[in-house]
């Protein structure tokens, strides 16, 4: 007999460390060459003027500046146009 009860296993108890995603710099507020302006998951939002893009996607500033939001027309391959939002640094 066992000496003790069975003890199952929970499969709900782990848990992903937090990625701080989002937007870190916000319209008019002054950034600084090389500061993060948003952490995204994917291109949901594109580089503009003297904004790089990281090899996760991050938006970062190139120069010293102002932070300015906008939108820019983008055709797919399928010829759909689609309204994209795109961050520059003036």
């Amino acid at each position: 007999m066992a000496h003790r009860k069975a003890g199952g296993s929970a499969k709900n108890l782990r848990d992903s460390n937090p990625k701080y995603l989002g937007t870190k710099l916000y319209e008019g507020q002054n950034a600084k060459a090389g500061s993060v302006i948003i952490r995204q998951r994917g291109s949901r939002i594109m580089a503009g003027k003297n904004v790089g893009v990281g090899k996760d996607y991050t938006l970062f500033a190139l120069k010293e500046g102002t932070v300015k939001f906008g939108t820019r027309r983008k055709t797919n391959y399928d010829g759909k146009t689609a309204v994209k939002k795109v961050v520059h640094v003036i």
